[in-house]
């Protein structure tokens, strides 16, 4: 699944091309994804000019003044930049014509979500319950230490809970903890304030790392110009089970923690 880098790259790579252009027209080729789309969505977004294209976790907020077009990839979702008259191909389901260039949505098993928002787009129902931002001047040491007192989970699911923190999927929760020296069999509650501080400061040289990379393109995920991503190639631990830890050589573990899979060094995690 496309995570908080993945879907920052593509807010990156869409803006400079068609923010501050006019929807022509929307094209809907099917009228539900993992939600129902706006059976007027054409009709409420020709005409209006695309101010801005907003992050918020793993869904993406296109900015037209009146209102906000909410976008999520879903399981396999991406976006491209392609010219006018290309035809979609079968996975093609959304439209967003500029003119000069098309805005398509493609999701082989369509579980993302496009949807239309007039009011405050934080109080959509898929927004408001969202955790803080990982990139955001309001995380770090003490508000991660202070936000686990209470969680007894291991901690690597809790970094995944995206009511807690947004954004931070499989891969960089793996990849953080080991930048951190933490295990992710640790309960959350037992990490201690010096290593929160060394975890919060990972998982956003993590982050940082992998929107530089271009994110991470382990299945569908493309940039908005058909690119891969590249940070798994620079993993350090996830995918490697049985491999050499690049720090000290002991093999690379895995084990499956809320069915997903996990991977850490043993001697360099604690």
């Amino acid at each position: 699944m496309p995570e908080l880098p993945e879907v920052e790259v593509s807010r990156r790579g869409l803006s400079p091309f068609i923010v501050g252009k006019t929807v022509i027209t929307a094209v809907s080729r099917t009228s539900r994804l993992r939600h129902d789309i706006p059976p007027d969505l054409d009709a409420m977004l020709a005409g209006r000019c695309l101010r801005a294209i907003e992050r918020r976790g793993k869904y993406l907020l296109f900015d037209f003044g009146t209102g906000h077009l909410l976008l999520h990839l879903g399981m396999s979702g991406s976006l491209r930049l392609v010219p006018p008259g290309t035809p979609p191909a079968k996975h093609d389901h959304f439209d967003l014509c500029f003119g000069d260039t098309i805005m398509r949505y493609r999701d082989p098993r369509r579980f993302g979500v496009i949807d239309w928002i007039a009011a405050n787009p934080q109080s959509h129902p898929l927004l408001a319950p969202l955790g803080i931002e990982p990139l955001a001047d309001g995380f770090h040491g003490d508000w991660l230490h202070a936000a686990t007192r209470r969680r007894h989970a291991p901690i690597k699911p809790v970094l995944m809970d995206s009511h807690l923190i947004v954004g931070i999927g499989n891969i960089y929760a793996s990849e953080s903890l080991y930048l951190a020296g933490i295990s992710p069999l640790r309960a959350a509650a037992r990490i201690g304030h010096e290593r929160c501080e060394r975890l919060a400061d990972a998982i956003r040289k993590t982050l940082l790392a992998s929107i530089a990379a271009g994110g991470s393109s382990v299945r569908d995920y493309v940039h908005s110009d058909g690119g891969a991503g590249c940070f798994q190639l620079q993993c350090a631990v996830y995918d490697r089970d049985g491999e050499a830890c690049p720090g000290c050589g002991t093999p690379i573990r895995s084990t499956r923690q809320a069915g997903r899979s996990t991977y850490w060094c043993p001697h360099c995690q604690t």
